[in-house]
């Protein structure tokens, strides 16, 4: 099982951390992209969280069930309204059966939750998992980085990704093993506080091998919600993969 790096404050705090993903701006895009891939549903959110996509898509007419390993993370999507109509299985989304496995016409990871998967196999166990759980034809959505190695001088491990008067994170690679840990710092109160979690890089086409291993085929890759093409200078990439043949060893 992994390490729960959500709970207590990370979890109730978590919209006051990162405001960023909580616009507008941010969200209503990602929404219409699932759901035009969802409908008619059910859908499934990996890392469903406090519901920040799973609202509203459920909203927009899709059900939506969701995976979450932190209870604390769920507490919080229980606050929100309309989250207690979100269903909720707790556990390792690489390995927890969901309820409806088989019928869910979607399945969808996003703002880099992959990498929270800190050794390839759970990542290879994580699209296996999905295949279980989609119908043939259904789609897996993963939202995540395209690893910013180009970025790092010569002999650094450490790059800055955000630097605000309030919020300073700093990723820390390890190339040998493609581990990145992520050290954030934030000043509040006079005070700072600091949160350090790890995570596994993956590359795209490593992404669409482990697809294929779980009987599925790449279909569309974007850079960004609204469709923006993906080239060699994307920072992040949607990727979309249709279940298309029974998983190897399944």
């Amino acid at each position: 099982m992994p390490h729960d790096y959500f709970a207590g404050p990370i979890a109730a705090e978590y919209e006051d951390r990162w405001p960023e993903i909580h616009t507008p701006a941010v969200i209503e895009p990602a929404v219409r992209f699932l759901a035009e891939r969802a409908r008619p549903g059910p859908a499934l959110e990996l890392g469903v969280g406090t519901g920040r996509l799973a609202i509203p898509l459920q909203e927009s007419g899709v059900p939506v069930h969701g995976i979450e390993l932190p209870a604390d993370m769920v507490a919080q999507l229980r606050t929100k309204p309309a989250g207690d109509a979100i269903g909720v299985t707790l556990g390792d989304f690489a390995t927890v059966a969901a309820e409806e496995a088989g019928h869910f016409t979607l399945a969808y990871l996003v703002r880099n939750t992959i990498m929270n998967l800190t050794t390839q196999d759970q990542q290879v166990a994580c699209f296996h998992n999905v295949a279980v759980h989609i119908v043939h034809g259904g789609r897996f959505v993963v939202e995540v980085l395209v690893p910013a190695l180009r970025r790092l001088p010569p002999g650094e491990t450490f790059r800055p990704f955000t630097v605000t008067p309030a919020h300073v994170g700093i990723d820390e690679y390890d190339v040998a093993t493609q581990g990145v840990v992520s050290h954030h710092y934030w000043i509040r109160g006079g005070e700072v506080e600091t949160f350090v979690v790890p995570f596994r890089y993956v590359w795209p086409a490593e992404l669409d091998l482990m697809a294929r291993l779980a009987g599925m085929t790449l279909r569309e890759r974007y850079e960004d919600w609204a469709g923006t093409p993906f080239t060699s200078h994307s920072v992040n990439h949607i990727s979309v993969w249709e279940k298309t043949s029974k998983p190897a060893g399944l």
